[in-house]
């Protein structure tokens, strides 16, 4: 059974990351989704059943938007008070340690913006050095982060383009998945 941290804060509003999370939940796998803007409307994160779902689960995916180069604020805040000293990290703070950790998402942004002299300066992989060290630090099994290009209407990427994408990176989800 698999973990998905949905940190999307509008998944209505979304295309590619609503079509990624209806795929996966319609698969045969056995999953829960932990959406944190529906529990968490507030941010009033409840921090112990957080960490019983993580202890729940040998695989866990972090599914959010790329925002501003990073995860939006409520993943953020989420790693914040979860991950906390002697639960993820710590002399004591082993208890993720072993457990699949899975960074997908999705950006907005074509892939040939992406490197040193296009508009964002930076490969995408680049942004994703924070969600890798963590893994690391919780002694946890980091896999290669799955994403991809092309997540807005308004950069002109259509409506079905942007679900076959998101299909196929649920695929790819759900292959991995079946792997572990």
């Amino acid at each position: 059974m698999a973990l998905i941290i949905l940190g999307h804060p509008d998944i209505e509003k979304s295309l590619a990351n609503k079509t990624i999370i209806e795929k996966l939940k319609s698969s045969s796998l056995d999953i829960e989704i932990r959406n944190l803007s529906q529990l968490y409307p507030d941010f009033n994160i409840n921090v112990k059943d957080e960490q019983e779902a993580l202890l729940k689960h040998q695989t866990i995916i972090f599914q959010y938007p790329l925002y501003w180069y990073n995860m939006p604020a409520i993943l953020k805040h989420w790693f914040d008070l979860v991950f906390e000293y002697q639960f993820a990290y710590g002399s004591q703070g082993d208890k993720l340690k072993g457990k699949h950790f899975i960074p997908s998402f999705t950006v907005g942004a074509p892939e040939s913006e992406y490197h040193t002299l296009g508009e964002h300066h930076f490969k995408v992989y680049e942004f994703c050095k924070n969600m890798e060290q963590t893994a690391y630090y919780a002694q946890m099994k980091y896999v290669d982060h799955i994403y991809f290009h092309g997540t807005s209407v308004n950069a002109g990427y259509t409506k079905e383009d942007i679900q076959r994408k998101a299909s196929g990176q649920a695929e790819r989800l759900i292959q991995l998945l079946s792997e572990y």
